[in-house]
């Protein structure tokens, strides 16, 4: 009797493993496996200048030409008795037509306090960046532009801004 059941034990694991899906041996890849992390650190000093850019940055990549992300940017101002302080959390798409070019598509809500002097103000503006780059392994350069770029309120001289994106 405990021949039949060892058996009859062993057939029917035998039969379960063996209409196991052949695709199951294959395992999908994880969300975790999909994402990198990344983003961008300006320095710039000079005679009663400085600027800090911190701006952390997670993409997941939904095939191997298209990038969804976001990111939080801090960035320090000074500039004689100018202080800006911005923080600007964003969301991002990056697209790839081809293995060395990138094109990119940015929103941003720039949140600033300026201080200058006595005097402080606060305000916030939204940002549309529209760029290009040169992809080359886990970096890329290149140049945005912010379509919603508007002088009389941004804090920056000009809509052209550089591209350099670090991804691991």
């Amino acid at each position: 009797m405990k021949k039949l059941i060892v058996f009859t034990l062993l057939i029917v694991s035998c039969i379960g493993y063996s209409q196991r899906d052949s695709t199951d041996v294959y395992q999908r890849p994880k969300f975790w496996d999909n994402v990198r992390f990344g983003g961008g650190l300006g320095l710039s000093f000079g005679r009663d200048i400085t600027v800090i850019n911190i701006s952390p940055s997670a993409i997941y990549d939904f095939q191997n030409n298209f990038a969804m992300g976001i990111g939080l940017g801090y960035l320090y101002s000074k500039n004689g008795d100018l202080r800006s302080n911005v923080i600007s959390p964003g969301v991002l798409a990056l697209y790839n037509p081809a293995q060395e070019v990138q094109l990119s598509a940015e929103f941003e809500q720039l949140f600033i306090n300026q201080d200058f002097g006595s005097d402080s103000r606060s305000f916030d503006y939204p940002a549309l960046y529209l760029g290009v780059a040169y992809r080359t392994g886990w970096a890329s350069f290149g140049v945005r532009y912010d379509v919603l770029f508007d002088e009389r309120d941004s804090i920056f001289a000009s809509a052209w801004s550089p591209i350099i994106r670090v991804y691991f």
